[in-house]
């Protein structure tokens, strides 16, 4: 009896030593999510409708940080559209701002993307690309925001936009590598560093 424990033991230990010699490199078993590597996702997977409706691929942003913001026409923040002007104009060999107007807080963002477009040339000359007026939170959250605000899926941070103007910095590749809350200015000390690293 205890040679035939010792057999199925030893049997159950070869079984579990061949299953963890299998893998990618093993064709004996297949790769599963478990043992698949993990992958980064890249904001240039993305393909957004600019403020005219015209689809743009984030990958043609590619070799420059990318400033992804969530923009509001009415909202006490909105002078820092002249600071992200101030940024895209002095450092644009660097960073491409991007702006996403979204009515999600205090419907602050009411208007039409035309009316978002002439409020924001008319009264901040604002000339980085500006995008169609989207969602960036609840339950029809934009895939672009769904992929920002997920760890998991961008590798980088799990921070949601809590009000208007929070931005993203995204590093030359289309990897998230920093979240800036509403508070921190488009030319802030802190973020304009981040930029230039």
């Amino acid at each position: 009896m205890k040679t035939l424990v010792l057999y199925a033991a030893a049997a159950a230990l070869a079984a579990c030593g061949a299953r963890s010699a299998s893998g990618p490199n093993n064709p004996a078993m297949p790769e599963t999510a478990a043992t698949a590597p993990a992958t980064r996702g890249s904001v240039y997977d993305f393909t957004v409708n600019d403020i005219t409706g015209k689809p743009v691929k984030l990958s043609q942003f590619a070799g420059k940080k990318l400033l992804i913001v969530n923009t509001a026409s009415e909202c006490g923040y909105t002078p820092q559209y002249k600071e992200l002007e101030e940024l895209y104009r002095k450092h644009g060999d660097r960073v491409m701002v991007l702006g996403f107007p979204a009515n999600n807080f205090g419907g602050q963002e009411p208007g039409t993307n035309q009316q978002i477009a002439a409020f924001c040339e008319k009264n901040y000359g604002v000339s980085f690309p500006l995008f169609e007026k989207v969602s960036v939170q609840g339950a029809d959250t934009a895939p672009l925001y769904q992929f920002l605000g997920s760890k998991a899926q961008n590798g980088a941070t799990d921070e949601k936009p809590t009000w208007n103007f929070c931005k993203y910095l995204v590093n030359e590749q289309g990897q998230v590598v920093g979240y800036y809350p509403s508070k921190v200015k488009p030319m802030s000390e802190e973020l304009v560093a981040a930029i230039m690293k």
